[in-house]
């Protein structure tokens, strides 16, 4: 059973898909969640705290994803590649996502101002962790240090640097086309189209830190 903190969220989140966030209201909220509104202001201080804890509920989302993608079967390159698949989908099916990875936020969905995190000890710990979202390149950065220690884990030994540059450089492919659909009739739907890429990017990647070859 949700608790009252997961069913305002999912109600928050789910007006999101009717109504602009200026428009949403917390009584509303509070009213299809089946909560008081009182309860609502207990649990997020205000709108805009319950902006930050849907922005970083979504933030959460899309890093449980990766893990599980980097956790999947396979070598090197298949677990990057469906880091990079997850990736594309995760930003095609969640806005809120795709305004984490990309800093690309409509006047449609919240965006949480950047706030100092509150410290008094009667502020609930969960807001305290709400206080604040990542920026792109943060989100990004947690994505890549990841995909480093999952990937380099048992295998012979790599040179981090370089390992790190392709992680990178997969996720940012991934972006591309999560942005930039491929063109064709199933275009929306391709984001496997990475993975043939992000398998390459990973033979070229060598094992003793000399440079491949061309």
């Amino acid at each position: 059973m949700p608790t009252a903190r997961d069913a305002l969220l999912d109600a928050a989140l789910a007006a999101l898909a009717t109504l602009p966030w200026p428009t949403v209201r917390m009584v509303d909220v509070a009213s299809a969640a089946g909560v008081s509104r009182q309860t609502l202001y207990n649990e997020f201080g205000s709108k805009d705290g319950l902006a930050r804890a849907l922005v970083r509920r979504a933030a959460d989302g899309y890093l449980a994803g990766v893990e599980r993608a980097l956790a999947s079967a396979g070598g090197t390159g298949d677990r990057l590649a469906a880091t990079a698949a997850w990736t594309v989908r995760a930003v095609r099916a969640n806005a809120l996502v795709r305004g984490l990875l990309t800093g690309c936020w409509g006047e449609w969905l919240p965006r949480p101002a950047h706030s100092a995190v509150p410290t008094a000890s009667r502020v609930p710990a969960q807001r305290r962790a709400d206080a604040g979202t990542p920026t792109p390149a943060e989100l990004l950065g947690q994505v890549n240090r990841r995909a480093v220690a999952a990937l380099d884990e048992g295998r012979p030994p790599r040179d981090p640097e370089i390992l790190a540059a392709i992680c990178e450089i997969a996720l940012r492919l991934a972006l591309s086309y999560a942005l930039v659909p491929a063109s064709g009739e199933a275009g929306a739907g391709r984001e496997g189209e990475t993975a043939p890429l992000v398998r390459e990017l990973v033979e070229r990647l060598p094992a003793d830190g000399t440079p491949a070859s061309a």
